[in-house]
């Protein structure tokens, strides 16, 4: 079926979407303060097959393969390595020491991978008659061409973070997945923390009351890494913020808000307004460091983003969403989630808190009624009654094997316990794009002083998809081999 959306897009020179500088989008000079993006608002997506709450047939063995072994990748296949039911098949990075290193954390599982490092050898692997489900962990532009690769070679793809850098690249997952009936899983370990899943749980029993605001956030210290010359390949991630000004990393504190909020499941994102402060703090590195190492010199009076950037979104109900991003300032790591509800607040940063409205009258309320901490004897008798089956079933494995707080490890168990039991993933390919589309969006706003509409991935299928409850989902039979 002709797909109408991307031919007018094409006719528009602005299927990309994605700024090249300053005010310039495509090579379209966009006059600031006027929303020339409007253009994502006269879509028309045709709905090629329903991949929310879809239900893959079962695989009683996941036979995987891992593309990428710098940083996530090594995590990911340690983790996959200790659940019941898989086969690791490949391994592919560029690097053969990296290989060498991942060949050794797994020895004594008794999985015996092929391993590639060819420079197309990736596509070898998606290839593979053998292989069920690919994990991609490699630099950001590659995700979507490896992942629609994967899909259009008949494999379930789980893809690190974000799973886009273009709007044109989310169309395109959404548009594969849909077409393959392939499920395109983006790795959100956030949404898999601990206090998230709780946060979530307690909103699913109605906790917080209505859903009014939630605020998200990736503040992270990260400036000497991304100059380091080894943490990453050929300096991807530096280069990534070059010429990129805007929210470059949403997803992990727009993804538990997402699905409190119910996004693309009874709620969708309608438009938003980012704005980024000046570099403060990367050139002047660059050109401190490029003072004792010519090394340096390239990344010298280059356009880094802003210090800081911060997004306003409004969904179709009415509520609204502020994200954050700071890679750069010496600020502690903080994923800044708020949850706030007519009845009770919640915030995680800088200590756990939660915030409940006490009954008042107008004649009986005093100042502090509706700002009065809950104590921790009383956090801890929520955070018991309202755990999660998936931490009650496997929070004290989880913390011992997997990174950030055990998440990561509840995701990868999740992931392939759905796989193997024929049930939906918690995640699917339209919260890929949807929550990786904002990466492009906010760059736009913030060259052009402008709002934007945010696109519906789900054409139109917000309205009526079912929520996904990690939450209080109980899990399958998949064991954990220690």
């Amino acid at each position: 079926m002709k797909n109408k959306r991307r031919d007018f897009l094409k006719l528009t020179g602005m299927a990309g979407l994605t700024v090249a500088s300053a005010g310039v989008l495509n090579g379209f000079a966009a006059e600031p303060g006027k929303n020339s993006n409007s253009v994502l608002d006269q879509k028309t997506h045709v709905q090629h097959f329903n991949m929310s709450g879809y239900a893959a047939p079962k695989l009683d063995v996941v036979r995987v393969g891992f593309i990428g072994l710098g940083n996530r990748g090594p995590a990911h296949l340690v983790q996959v390595s200790k659940v019941e039911g898989v086969d690791i098949k490949a391994l592919c990075d560029l690097r053969q020491d990296r290989l060498n290193s991942a060949q050794k954390r797994i020895e004594a599982t008794g999985f015996k991978p092929d391993t590639y490092t060819g420079k197309n050898d990736w596509k070898k692997i998606c290839e593979r008659k053998d292989i069920d489900l690919i994990y991609i962990a490699t630099p950001w532009e590659l995700h979507t061409p490896m992942a629609v690769y994967a899909m259009n070679q008949g494999k379930h793809v789980c893809v690190e973070v974000p799973a886009a850098k273009t709007v044109e690249e989310c169309w395109q997952l959404v548009e594969t997945s849909e077409r393959t009936k392939k499920h395109c899983m983006m790795m959100e370990n956030s949404c898999y923390g601990f206090y998230e899943l709780l946060m979530l749980n307690l909103a699913r029993n109605g906790f917080f009351g209505e859903i009014v605001h939630g605020e998200g956030a990736y503040i992270h210290h990260l400036l000497y890494g991304h100059f380091s010359k080894d943490k990453y390949y050929n300096q991807w991630r530096l280069k990534e913020n070059i010429g990129r000004n805007g929210n470059l990393y949403p997803t992990h504190g727009l993804g538990p808000i997402a699905q409190v909020m119910n996004i693309n499941r009874g709620d969708r994102l309608e438009y938003l307004v980012s704005i980024s402060g000046n570099d403060f703090m990367m050139n002047d590195l660059a050109k401190k460091l490029a003072s004792k190492d010519d090394f340096y010199k390239d990344f010298v009076d280059k356009p880094f983003r802003g210090s800081m950037n911060t997004t306003t979104i409004r969904t179709s109900m009415g509520r609204t969403i502020m994200l954050q991003h700071d890679v750069t300032s010496p600020r502690p790591k903080s994923d800044g989630l708020v949850i706030s509800g007519t009845k009770a607040t919640a915030i995680q940063f800088p200590v756990e808190k939660i915030s409940v409205a006490r009954e008042a009258t107008p004649e009986t309320w005093k100042g502090s009624d509706a700002q009065t901490w809950i104590t921790d004897d009383e956090f801890k008798v929520l955070e018991k009654k309202y755990e999660p089956n998936i931490v009650k079933k496997l929070g004290k494995i989880a913390k011992q094997i997997g990174a950030h707080g055990g998440g990561d490890f509840l995701m990868d168990w999740r992931t392939i316990d759905c796989l193997r039991n024929g049930l939906p993933l918690d995640q699917d390919v339209y919260d890929a794009a949807l929550w990786s589309s904002i990466g492009p969006l906010t760059e736009w706003s913030v060259a052009n002083q402008a709002t934007t509409k945010i696109p519906d991935f789900t054409a139109g299928s917000w309205k009526t998809n079912k929520p996904m409850d990690i939450a209080i989902a109980k899990g399958g039979n998949t064991k954990v081999n220690m």
